[in-house]
Order: structure tokens, then C-alpha cells, then sequence
């Protein structure tokens, strides 16, 4: 971990296959720590979903950053960011396709979601709204 402080926590990995297990570890436990356990599959998965997408297109460390939200109503905000400064495209997978979907489900999950450069590469990110 690079930073956990307050309503932050940030990680980095190396892009390796072994990064998309440690990233679902990192960030359910880091839920866990901060009450959000209801948002843990979904957050998990998305997280799961952007950062297979990240070794599969880019080279280099995989960064993700979670940000807590501060008042009631607000939202989760997640973040994947890769060296590659490209923006993903969402495609319209068949039911036959292997592959294609994690932009779809993180479209269809998220209450928002986007990119945007980077000083080296890009940043994927999605909201979750918190239960209340």
C-alpha cells in the first residue's frame, strides 16, 4: 500500500497476473475497515474487471485508489490507472465472446463512470452510491 490515510487508500502493482488476486484482497479489506462491507462484491468485481483490462492492454504498475466517501449521500470513488494513455473503448460483446463485457458491467454497475489522462497514461474510474 502507498497510502491509507483517512478517506484514502492507494495501492500499486506490478503488472503481473497475480495483481488482479491481490487487488480484490486489498480493496474488500480495505471496505471491511471502513464499514462498507455492502459495497464489497460489486466494488470487487468492477475493481477485478479494470485492472484484468490494464495487464491485458498495458505495461507497467496498475494503481488503484479508493476514496471514501464523506457525507451520507455521496459516493464510493474507485480508480484504475495504467501507464497505456489510450482510453478503453466499451464494446457490444456477442454471447459467443470470451472477452469484452468488463467495460459493460462497470457501465451498468456504477452510478457514473469515465477516464481521463494522466501524466503518464490514464485513469479509469466508477462511483458506487453507499446504501443508507
Amino acid at each position: 500500500m502507498i497510502h491509507a490515510e483517512g478517506d484514502v487508500a492507494e495501492w500499486t502493482f506490478p503488472a503481473d497476473p497475480g495483481a488482479v488476486r491481490t487487488a480484490r484482497g486489498v480493496v474488500r479489506g480495505q471496505l471491511h475497515s471502513w464499514g462498507l462491507d455492502s459495497l464489497g462484491d460489486i466494488t470487487v468485481l468492477l475493481v477485478s474487471e479494470l485492472v484484468t483490462n490494464s495487464l491485458r492492454h498495458a505495461t507497467g504498475p496498475i494503481g488503484v485508489r479508493l476514496v471514501r466517501p464523506s457525507r451520507p449521500l455521496d459516493a464510493l470513488l474507485v480508480e484504475v490507472s495504467d501507464p497505456l494513455p489510450d482510453p478503453p473503448r466499451e464494446r457490444s460483446a456477442q454471447p459467443e465472446d470470451e472477452t469484452g463485457r468488463g467495460l459493460q458491467l462497470v457501465a451498468n454497475s456504477s452510478r457514473r463512470w469515465g477516464t481521463r489522462p494522466g501524466g503518464t497514461g490514464k485513469t479509469v474510474w466508477f462511483e458506487l452510491p453507499v446504501p443508507g
